[in-house]
């Protein structure tokens, strides 16, 4: 699901890219999110534009890289083309100048919440630090230490300090990590952190595994990517985004350089990062996209984009930082337009961050009061579904606690809730469970003595008697013995009369039957399907052109190959391959819905099980049914496969020459019609 929603916010990004947004004056762009299932949906919008700020006090922009807030909320801007840093009042209204004559080409700034000012100057190849009035205090150069790199250049791009004054840097062209210096003995490189990994596919694997050392060296070297931006929280955690880099293009890293997050959707274009009040994070792409996600990279909302040349407020060109102030304001620094844009959070926002702060002061009860405002202006928003089934959980409130996870598709939250209600279940009714077990167990003995001494069940003995003897009872109840005794049960089939279509569509109408009822109602941590969602045609139909698809295709093959089998036989042999699903599925499907996570285990083993059984099955019949040997299967199964894709290739072809004809036949009697007219 998290793949599917990725795909489905990248295409819907790229739409909103390439067409007009039509949305009111105020918020040219639409606000999304992702809800339980992985899928993106549009939701009330998140933030509105507040403010631009194309130039401060009378100084317009140049080449403004970077931007950063201080605990006051006053902006530090870097512009490499001014060579200083622009410091400003929350709304624009000029301060002062930081290290005009000094700087070269400042592309990063970091303010300290002791107001040291950190800025990275790619121009000069240095790091300098400034106070709060402007003077320089610390100058850092290229390390030194053989460890970093004798050939390696010291471009410093962007920079953020902890609070023992560490230096962060991201070094443009330097791929092995972050840059990590102390500012003891006037800088001490203390080595790199928290390194992209590299990615190979297969193709590249294969490559490498068969070309010569000689020809290995021609091909392009696979170094991980450099981070494009980074932000610090009050924690010491540090936040990198890198362009490109799939799941990891958002990292949280801890101390020891490892991911905490894997967020559940992401942008390509990521270009800047930063944390908000409450634990929150916010990424920016290039192109405009705002994502703002919880502590652990659970997407919130996502909302703005790219500038068509209308010059819409609160639409971007090419944004290069991002920052959030005190009243929850994001503010985006746009390069190419060379200004500020100021969004506000709406009420809606506003309550959903209220009741991430009570929630994460423990204030568990208190959280719900804004949750329930949220879910009332939208119910189907899955985040505050989640976050009220999370908070009735602390509360040990387990029904309403389970029914919000089932609302939210929260698995996790589900899994715990049941564990605690199966729980108290248990502990109320273990008693009587015992009881009635016992009366089960004295109820077969009396039936037993009943049937032993006055005959009680022989009138229905005598029916049944009569049901076996039939010859489809027969057939069908063979299917029990040829998944127990495969060889004999394919000798059967071919020259025993076992072989029927009729019993052959009971087993696939049991298959199909079952198939649905496990796909619709199993156990809720197994289900991959949207709630109250059916489609039956497609379900039987899939089931039955696979069955009949691979079975006509194997029979043309297995008709090359001399096999011996005919069609009736292969269509019975592989109907009865499929007795193992039909006998223990609907088990698994009662057991599904009575286990957590804890037992999760269990299905899965036994769902290994059961499709090792069943290929192990068509395997063998197969092989018996023809009279092949163990490489002839190998090659009749590798054919038959490559028959299905020719096959499928072709109704593809004919599909599309099908459609083309008949949109030519409906544009021609169109424009017949129109003549006539």
């Amino acid at each position: 699901m998290k793949k599917l929603g990725k795909i489905l916010l990248a295409a819907i990004l790229i739409c909103a890219t390439l067409t007009p947004v039509m949305a009111n004056a105020a918020t040219p762009y639409k606000t999304y999110t992702v809800d339980g299932y992985g899928y993106v949906t549009e939701t009330q919008t998140a933030y509105t534009p507040y403010e631009t700020i194309e130039k401060i006090g009378e100084q317009a922009f140049v080449t403004p890289v970077d931007l950063c807030l201080d605990e006051d909320g006053l902006m530090y801007i870097a512009d490499s083309g001014l060579k200083k840093i622009i410091v400003a009042d929350s709304e624009g209204n000029f301060l002062h100048y930081i290290g005009e004559g000094i700087l070269n080409a400042p592309t990063g700034v970091y303010v300290s919440a002791d107001k040291r000012i950190y800025v990275a100057d790619k121009g000069a190849k240095l790091v300098y630090v400034f106070n709060e009035a402007g003077e320089v205090i610390e100058t850092y150069g290229k390390p030194t230490s053989p460890i970093y790199g004798a050939d390696l250049d010291f471009k410093p791009m962007k920079i953020v300090a902890n609070e023992s004054g560490t230096l962060y840097l991201i070094c443009e062209g330097n791929t092995n990590g972050i840059v990590q210096i102390s500012p003891v003995d006037g800088g001490t490189f203390l080595g790199y952190f928290g390194t992209n990994f590299t990615n190979l596919s297969a193709m590249a694997i294969l490559q490498r595994m068969i070309l010569s050392d000689a020809q290995r060296a021609k091909l392009l070297s696979n170094i991980p990517s450099t981070p494009t931006n980074l932000a610090i929280d009050e924690k010491g955690l540090i936040y990198t985004v890198t362009q490109g880099d799939g799941d990891y293009s958002l990292k949280k890293l801890n101390i020891a350089g490892n991911n905490l997050i894997v967020p559940d959707a992401y942008d390509e274009q990521c270009a800047a990062v930063t944390t908000g009040n409450f634990k929150n994070i916010y990424v920016a792409s290039s192109n405009g996209y705002v994502y703002e996600y919880n502590s652990e990279g659970e997407l919130l909302f996502v909302f703005g984009g790219r500038d068509d040349g209308r010059q819409r407020v609160g639409l971007c060109s090419k944004v290069e930082a991002i920052a959030v102030d005190k009243q929850d304001r994001i503010y985006l620094l746009d390069s190419d337009k060379k200004q500020v844009n100021i969004y506000e959070p709406t009420e809606f926002t506003n309550l959903l961050h209220e009741a991430l702060e009570l929630y994460a002061k423990g204030r568990y009860e208190e959280s719900m009061e804004p949750l329930t405002k949220v879910l009332e202006m939208n119910t189907l928003f899955d985040y505050a579904n989640k976050a009220m089934g999370r908070a009735y959980l602390q509360i040990e409130d387990y029904d309403n606690a389970l029914k919000y996870a089932r609302l939210s598709k929260d698995l996790d939250g589900y899994s715990d809730s049941y564990w605690e209600i199966r729980n108290l279940w248990l502990k109320n009714n273990l008693v009587t469970a015992f009881f009635v077990i016992v009366a089960l167990v004295i109820l077969v003995k009396v039936l037993k003595y009943l049937q032993a001494k006055k005959g009680i069940f022989n009138p229905i003995k005598k029916a049944w008697r009569k049901v076996s003897d039939k010859t489809l009872y027969q057939q069908v109840r063979y299917s029990t013995y040829f998944i127990k005794h495969p060889i004999d049960g394919c000798y059967g089939v071919r020259r025993e009369g076992k072989a029927s279509f009729l019993c052959s569509m009971i087993l696939l109408v049991a298959f199909i039957v079952i198939s649905i009822i496990n796909k619709y109602y199993c156990g809720f941590l197994f289900k991959n399907v949207r709630e109250g969602r059916y489609n039956l045609v497609q379900d039987i139909g899939s089931v039955l052109l696979i069955f009949f698809a691979l079975t006509a295709c194997n029979y043309l093959v297995v008709t090359i190959k001399d096999g011996e089998g005919s069609f009736k036989q292969l269509v019975s042999a592989y109907a009865y391959c499929l007795t193992p699903y039909i006998i223990l599925m609907p088990f698994l499907i009662v057991i599904s819905n009575m286990i957590t996570y804890n037992e999760y285990f269990i299905i899965q083993f036994a769902m290994l099980c059961i499709y090792a059984w069943v290929l192990i099955l068509i395997f063998m019949a197969i092989k018996e049914v023809n009279n092949y040997t163990v490489k002839e299967t190998v090659v009749v199964i590798i054919l038959t496969l490559f028959t299905l894709l020719i096959a499928a290739l072709i109704l593809f072809i004919v599909y599309v020459l099908c459609s083309q004809a008949i949109d030519f036949v409906t544009t021609v009697c169109r424009e017949v019609v129109n003549r006539f007219e």
